[in-house]
């Protein structure tokens, strides 16, 4: 087998494949370097002559996907083969028998894992959710389908530019939703920040800009404090003889930009923009009280904010991340983040999960957890089989929820969801005891199945097999096991009602001498107005289909009803088939002009066309559009938490939209809050700012103080994002405002004078 590639080509490729032999040359055993070097060549003669988006060979991007795999996850040989080869059975004509016969069943295991199920259901959103359960499914069996997963998903995120706008917010949304929360559960915070940041760049790239330039036009102010803040440190590690390093980590843009928001501070303001971190070298058995002491040094020069100590060696995540977090005040009066930690504790965060094949010995319990954790996982996959949406909900429960340990009455310790109730705890124990539950003792007081429980509970959780699961308790349980077992649980009650609601009406058949048989019942629930038959049979067993009604619908049942009975269907599948013919007609029309584009405020006969109630779009606002129904394009805002969700469920209805040229009298109504100290005349200057100077009309204004504190909310109608803009930013230069924010909260409208 060889290589037939332009010499510009080979060029770019070779240097990849030696920096791979590089990385591997005390990794891999001579005939796992020889099987490399197979996956290599398979690799480029099977991605010969095709080219990514931005030009460059395609073999460029598995190639990179497996750096990645050995740099920022610390994988192996197989790791390496496989991410070589993740796109050729899905890209080309090789098949998963050819992979088998010349690299073993386990790569051709994880290359099954990673192919993307191409013919599934009928919907492009069954199609990535399923292909997303299988990823997770054949993780269950070997980690590394994820972990190669997520680095394909990196490099892609990384690649991004080259892509349409449309298919820009479908991946980045994809990534913020599921794979970005993937990696943080599985300890890969490097990997967890860069993705969480490439999304942010596509959802709300003028946010990203400005954090990112911040950052930028600070650092050399911000290195000169680093250092001369770590050198009494260096002294005292120096003189205790200890071998330590020192670094520095820049917040992530989108952890930065979080905190501004839900504190409402600028950027200057962010108090943790950066933190030092000290990694020591330490014993195994030693390795707590080596950052112990750390800990003392550090506090005896820098005094420490007691309220921010964070001890994750004596209780470690559940992804195994080990740390001690301590905030400081530096000498100039800012708080400093110190992380200490152990040179092994360091490869756990940096390596995450595959941080076990470096210290295996030490890491069983992190192991165990993660392994626990993929398992129950797989639970969640098959629970919701069949049902997409039940499985967005419970994947998104398992990814995104922060932990509690809690112990039972014996002391097992269990890690579980921050806001887990009692009843969330009975499930965990067992089917039986959720199903049963009736309240229990945390610690000596009593509390109903609806307590929601804290770190450091001790739960015995208190039956009754009186006892049987109720609608209401999905009101306050969040764990995926709970929620599935109690719907599990009411549909086998309805089921029990339903065929109890069959029985009672063949007995009121027999009743009054009507043949059973599908076509009176058919009749029936016409006659009733019902055209789903479960929710009919439960009317029956509830008593809502009454004798006098039963009898009068067999006894009346005219020629002229029995024609309307047949024909009524038909008219009304017409009709439905028309306006949907008309609805398509027009979408082919208007594709017809633009295919690629719909132009906000554009008419379009039957299509209606909303500015979204959640994000509340101006014109010049960054927008993505979702054709979710034939009859209505939903415009939001690109970084509108809503529409990120809809970019990862569907992603295939994206409509690439576009402001129209704005009509001279067009006004939208968007939100702003004022907050700061009330002086004398405050709100007059402030009305006088948005009426006098800006001419603008209000629809609202609601002000209240509070010793000396002033806030309110305006909504009012503007031109468009820039004149709304320069309004804040005047508003901000009235003596005594503090913060002028905008606001999302209140329905969007568009209006013409």
């Amino acid at each position: 087998m060889s290589i037939r590639n332009s010499d510009e080509d080979l060029k770019l490729i070779l240097p990849y494949y030696r920096s791979i032999l590089q990385r591997l040359r005390k990794r891999a055993t001579r005939e796992q370097k020889v099987l490399v070097r197979k996956a290599f060549i398979l690799a480029v003669e099977a991605h010969k002559g095709m080219r990514r988006r931005n030009g460059e060979p395609y073999i460029i991007h598995p190639l990179e996907v497996a750096l990645i795999a050995l740099d920022q996850m610390n994988l192996g040989a197989t790791s390496v083969i496989c991410a070589l080869l993740h796109d050729v059975v899905e890209d080309t004509d090789c098949t998963l028998k050819e992979i088998e016969g010349i690299f073993g069943e386990k790569v051709e295991e994880i290359i099954d894992g990673l192919t993307k199920i191409k013919e599934i259901s009928d919907t492009q959103d069954s199609i990535q959710f399923e292909t997303f359960r299988k990823i997770l499914l054949s993780t269950s069996k070997d980690a590394r389908v994820i972990l190669i997963k997520l680095a394909d998903r990196l490099h892609n995120m990384r690649t991004l530019d080259a892509m349409p706008s449309e298919k820009q917010q479908k991946i980045a949304s994809e990534t913020i939703f599921l794979f970005a929360p993937l990696a943080h559960r599985l300890g890969f915070y490097n990997i967890k920040n860069e993705l969480e940041d490439l999304s942010m760049k596509y959802h709300d790239p003028g946010s990203y800009e400005y954090i990112f330039n911040k950052i930028r036009d600070s650092e050399a102010e911000r290195d000169h404090f680093i250092e001369k803040f770590i050198e009494p440190i260096q002294a005292a590690l120096t003189e205790k003889g200890m071998k330590y390093e020192i670094l520095s980590r820049t917040k992530s843009i989108t952890s930065i930009w979080q905190k501004m928001n839900k504190q409402q501070i600028p950027f200057e303001e962010v108090y943790d923009l950066f933190a030092i971190r000290i990694i020591v070298e330490a014993e195994d058995e030693h390795q707590k009280s080596t950052c112990w002491s750390v800990y003392s040094m550090v506090t005896d020069i820098y005094k420490p904010n007691s309220n921010r100590l964070r001890d994750w060696i004596t209780t470690p995540k559940t992804n195994g991340y080990q740390s001690l977090h301590a905030t400081v005040m530096s000498k100039t009066g800012k708080w400093v983040e110190v992380q200490i930690r152990t040179k092994q504790m360091n490869a756990i965060a940096e390596n995450g999960f595959a941080a076990h094949w470096i210290y295996k010995d030490s890491n069983a319990n992190y192991e165990q957890s993660v392994n626990d954790w993929l398992a129950s996982l797989k639970d969640v996959l098959q629970q919701a089989e069949g049902n997409t949406g039940e499985l967005i909900a419970n994947v998104k429960l398992n990814l995104y929820s922060k932990e509690i340990l809690v112990f039972t009455q014996k002391g097992e310790v269990h890690t579980m969801p921050a806001k887990s109730t009692v009843l969330d705890f009975a499930y965990m124990l067992g089917e039986n005891e959720g199903s049963h539950c009736i309240g229990a003792k945390v610690g000596s007081k009593l509390v109903p199945p609806s307590h929601t429980l804290g770190t450091g509970d001790q739960i015995e959780v208190i039956t009754s097999q009186k006892q049987k699961a109720h609608a209401e308790w999905l009101t306050f349980v969040v764990t995926a096991k709970a929620i599935d077992s109690i719907r599990k649980t009411l549909e086998k009650q309805q089921e029990d009602i339903i065929e109890k609601g069959k029985n009672i009406l063949k007995e009121k058949f027999k009743k009054y001498d009507i043949e059973v048989n599908a076509a009176n019942r058919d009749k029936l629930m016409s006659f009733f107005k019902y055209k789903d038959r479960k929710e009919f049979y439960l009317a029956v067993y509830s008593g809502k289909i009454y004798d006098a009604k039963i009898k009068r619908c067999f006894s009346t049942f005219s020629t002229f009803y029995r024609f309307a009975y047949f024909v009524n269907p038909i008219r009304t599948w017409i009709i439905g088939m028309w306006k949907l013919l008309s609805i398509d007609n027009a979408i082919r029309r208007k594709s017809t002009i633009d295919p690629k584009s719909v132009l906000l405020g554009e008419s379009v006969h039957e299509i209606k066309q909303t500015i979204a109630k959640c994000c509340n779009p101006v014109a010049g606002d960054s927008i993505i559009a979702f054709n979710l129904t034939d009859k209505e394009i939903v415009i939001h805002r690109s970084n509108c938490a809503e529409a990120i969700h809809l970019s990862a469920r569907y992603g295939d209805r994206i409509v690439k939209a576009k402001w129209r040229p704005q009509e001279e009298n067009a006004e939208f109504l968007a939100g702003i809050s004022v907050k700061g100290f009330d002086t004398q005349g405050l709100l007059y200057t402030v009305m006088g700012v948005i009426h006098q100077d800006f001419q603008v009309n209000c629809r609202s204004v609601q002000f209240q103080t509070s010793e000396s504190i002033f806030e309110g909310n305006v909504m009012l109608y503007i031109q468009n994002v820039e004149h709304l803009n320069k309004l804040m930013e005047r508003l901000r230069l009235i003596q005594g405002v503090e913060k002028v924010e905008r606001i999302n909260s209140y329905y969007g409208e568009k209006k013409k004078k």
